[in-house]
Order: C-alpha cells, then sequence, then structure tokens
C-alpha cells in the first residue's frame, strides 16, 4: 500500500488581469478618407518619381542650369571601366549603383534615376506615369481641401486635431515618453501626434500640392504669384521634391509607431474603428459604444 500523500493542488490565484474596453474611436468616413488617401499618396509617390526620371536632376530658380544641379542622377564608367550609377549632390558624386541612376530592369542594367520598382508604371513611360499622377491628383487635392474645411469649422475635429492647453503643458513628458517606447493609450490624440498631424495637414500637403501646380504653364498664366512664392517653377520643383520626400519619412516613422505601439489595436481603429483602451485610460468607467466616435 502506498502510503505517500500526494501533494494537495493549491487552487492557483486567478492571474491578474487588466480590465480594458473597446471605444469606436474613428468613424467611417475618417476611415475611408485615410485608406482613400494612403492609395492616392502612393500612386503619387511612384507616378511622380517615373516623372523626375525623365530627367533626373533638380536646379533652383527660374532656369535649369545644366553645370550646377543640386542633384543630379545618371550613369558613367567608373574607374574600373565598368558602368555605374552616379548620384551628385551639391557638387559631391556618390556611387549609387543598383539604386539611383544604374539600375536593373527587365534583367539588365538600365540608365535611370529611380529603379524600376520603386515607379509606377515600372518601365520608362512618361505619358502614363503623367496620367496615373494627375488622376490620383484631382481625387486627393479636392478631399483634402474638404477635410481641411470640416476640420476648421467642426468643433470636434478641432478638439480631436489641435492640442488642449494640457497636452501642451505635458508635451516633454510625452516627448520623452516616446523616446522610451513607452505609448499612453487614452481615447484622445496625445500632444506630440497631434502637432505631427497639424504639420503634415496643414503645411506639407498644402505645400506639395501648391508647389504641383507652380509647375503647371497653365496656372502660371492663372496664378503667376505662386512662381514669386516659391522663386520659380525649378525651385517649386526642386521643393516638390522635398516636401515629397518629408512625406515619406513621416509615414516611415508612422508605419514603426504602429508597429511598436500596438499594431492589432492601432489597425482595428482605422479599419472597423474599435480601439481597446486600459479602464484607468478611460477613469476607471466603462465607455459607451460610440461616445468617442471621431469622424
Amino acid at each position: 500500500m502506498n502510503t505517500s500523500t500526494r501533494p494537495t493542488d493549491t487552487p492557483r490565484a486567478p492571474a491578474a488581469r487588466l480590465s480594458s474596453t473597446v471605444i469606436k474611436r474613428h468613424g467611417w468616413a475618417t476611415r475611408a478618407w485615410h485608406w482613400l488617401n494612403a492609395i492616392c499618396l502612393l500612386v503619387l509617390l511612384m507616378s511622380g518619381l517615373q516623372i523626375f526620371n525623365a530627367h533626373p536632376a533638380l536646379y533652383w530658380g527660374q532656369t535649369s542650369h545644366f553645370d550646377s544641379p543640386l542633384l543630379a542622377m545618371g550613369a558613367m564608367r567608373g574607374p574600373d571601366g565598368n558602368p555605374m550609377g552616379a548620384t551628385r549632390v551639391l557638387g559631391h558624386q556618390f556611387d549609387t549603383t543598383g539604386l539611383f541612376g544604374l539600375s536593373e530592369a527587365n534583367g539588365e542594367l538600365a540608365q535611370r534615376g529611380f529603379p524600376a520598382w520603386a515607379t509606377l508604371p515600372s518601365s520608362q513611360w512618361l505619358a502614363l506615369g503623367r496620367n496615373w499622377h494627375f488622376t490620383a491628383a484631382w481625387i486627393f487635392g479636392p478631399s483634402l481641401l474638404v477635410y481641411l474645411l470640416y476640420t476648421v469649422v467642426s468643433s470636434r475635429r478641432r478638439r480631436m486635431i489641435f492640442p488642449s492647453r494640457a497636452q501642451w503643458r505635458g508635451l516633454p513628458r510625452t516627448i520623452w515618453h516616446h523616446m522610451r517606447f513607452r505609448f499612453d493609450h487614452a481615447r484622445d490624440y496625445n500632444g506630440l501626434q497631434k502637432l505631427t498631424y497639424i504639420l503634415v495637414l496643414f503645411c506639407l500637403l498644402p505645400l506639395m500640392i501648391l508647389t504641383g501646380l507652380t509647375m503647371s504653364p497653365t496656372m502660371n498664366a492663372a496664378w503667376p504669384w505662386l512662381l514669386d512664392i516659391f522663386g520659380g517653377r525649378q525651385s517649386a520643383r526642386t521643393l516638390h521634391f522635398i516636401f515629397a520626400f518629408s512625406l515619406v519619412a513621416f509615414f516611415i516613422v508612422h508605419i514603426l509607431l504602429v508597429l511598436v505601439s500596438g499594431v492589432f489595436n492601432n489597425l482595428r481603429s482605422m479599419t472597423t474603428g474599435g480601439y481597446r483602451l486600459p479602464q484607468d485610460a478611460n477613469d476607471g468607467r466603462p465607455a459607451a459604444k460610440g461616445a468617442a466616435d471621431h469622424d
């Protein structure tokens, strides 16, 4: 007879679970606008690089000074006699073979500014690239104008986009938290998010459109003051390029923050509108469905 006793199974204490609730953070109009413009901006970027490839150089002023471009991409013979891609920036030349100036297309090296995978269409086809660019621009421009006007007119949208006094006071702490990858999940955007969105929505995107219009001869005749503001068509083209890559930098940081701050929760808020909050972020009370419906 086995007289040994089995250790008594002691009930485990229930694991501590953080209480949370799901609020509706974005309305359907905001979600639709977000994804529509994400597609438009991707088409604008890739077709814009196709247009840039027709003359892969940037200048400053009213005319092109071919001997002194601010930036130029091309191909040349390297010291070993083989072709190489060369990018010149403010007089400094860099070997950019495979990426800028000389890259592979259809299995062969070809002279082009940006590589085939970055342009729309992938082959060098300026007319089709312009068609894609202007089609996306005609969708994006009016939708941005409507969105900005609604943001200014609607008091709820203003509260959503513009920082409150408390958020201004807490801005250094918010920046410090972001630098340490600590993110506060709350109903509202934090002060740093709001300032970033203001910069993008009210500065970068309108400047992108205005510099694009400045490159149009028709718009030069209708609104000649655009040339005075941006210092000429070549300057406007250079600024258009700079603003475009500033937006690319924003999108990279935006996507990285989505990934590290809760990719599922963030994607859900921009697809179904639902956003999960810890209970303490909601003043300890469950949120009523749709109570924070932002549109």
